[in-house]
């Protein structure tokens, strides 16, 4: 199964009632984790990607992790980058594949942001 975007797969659990799970990785054990404990729910499922997760495996490992689950499992699964230091980080996460990313202007004043 192809990753999803989160926008379709938001409107359709606020239409229907549930809430979708979110994890962040960081490794194959956890994913695979994951995977194998959503098989059998019939419900999408979203992938995190931390900071902490990118200095450790890089997010193109993870990405070849993510898309050897779903050619094993049939899940919707969407993948998202968590606290994006900056620009330049979420558009390589973009460019990698990523269906959405979250930009951490934290360190930012309120004007920069």
């Amino acid at each position: 199964m192809p990753l999803i975007g989160t926008k379709k797969m938001f409107e359709n659990a606020h239409k229907n009632g549930y809430a979708i799970g979110a994890f962040n990785v960081n490794n194959m054990e956890i994913i695979q984790g994951i995977f194998e404990a959503i098989k059998d729910q019939d419900a999408p499922l979203i992938i995190q990607v931390s900071a902490g997760a990118r200095k450790y495996a890089k997010h193109e490992y993870l990405m070849h992790l993510i898309h050897a689950s779903l050619e094993l499992y049939d899940v919707p699964v969407a993948v998202h980058l968590d606290h994006g230091e900056d620009f330049e980080i979420c558009k390589s996460c973009i460019d990698g594949g990523f269906t959405s990313v979250m930009i951490d202007g934290s360190k930012h004043s309120f004007e920069d942001n």
